[in-house]
């Protein structure tokens, strides 16, 4: 005969298996775009609003989908802004903005034979918060880093603090490290700079020396 405590347990048991088939699924949504979404679509939704470029690996994982998917349809993208032919010979239109990998990652830039039309109406419209100032020393800092906020302002041959403060507090430049001997902090530009400018490194900075004197006409003044 069996007691109460092996019916107590026979039916615990048992219930057991109900309790865990009624448990509730998990209705968590799956990250990524729903499957109806085009990969290419998504992507220029994505890079339309971004203000630096986006890794492959970032832009797979905020879709969901595979790299090599998302590789495929940049390249799509890419040749779609070129205005390569389609597939079915139908000839493509080239626009005046190109998907440009920058930084080791993907951007929507304006194309460079646009360059002139679009910084005009930029220095019309919206004209630059760098002053020239600022710009100087920006330049300085780019052709010359890592270098100190004194040899800064000897090149300059005026006070550079504040200026420094203002790159600093924008992001274009960094403190790259601190002379040990001197205490001289020394100042290197960011990637956001590399971004704004759209290149990849600083090697692709145009060279100065072209635009310098050579000294074959003479010097005025020299004692």
């Amino acid at each position: 005969m069996a007691s109460d405590a092996d019916v107590t347990e026979g039916t615990t048991a048992a219930s057991a298996p109900d309790r865990a088939e009624e448990t509730v699924p998990d209705e968590t949504p799956a990250p990524g775009i729903p499957d109806h979404i085009e990969v290419e679509r998504a992507l220029e939704a994505i890079l339309m609003i971004v203000d630096e470029p986006q890794s492959l690996i970032g832009l797979a994982s905020a879709l969901g989908r595979p790299v090599g998917v998302v590789r495929a349809a940049i390249a799509a993208l890419v040749a779609d802004y070129d205005g390569e032919a389609s597939e079915d010979g139908t000839p493509g239109t080239r626009r005046g903005f190109e998907l440009r990998e920058v930084g080791g990652g993907w951007r929507i830039y304006v194309r460079g034979e646009y360059d002139d039309v679009v910084r005009d109406y930029v220095q019309t419209q919206n004209p630059s918060k760098l002053s020239q100032a600022a710009l100087e020393t920006l330049a300085v800092i780019a052709y010359k880093q890592p270098i100190s906020r004194g040899s800064i302002a000897s090149i300059r041959a005026v006070n550079v603090d504040s200026v420094v403060r203002t790159l600093l507090g924008r992001g274009l430049i960094t403190e790259a490290f601190t002379d040990s001997e001197t205490g001289a902090i020394h100042y290197a530009t960011t990637d956001l700079l590399l971004t704004q400018l759209g290149i990849n490194s600083l090697d692709e900075l145009p060279q100065i020396s072209p635009l310098l004197d050579d000294g074959s006409a003479g010097f005025d003044d020299v004692r």
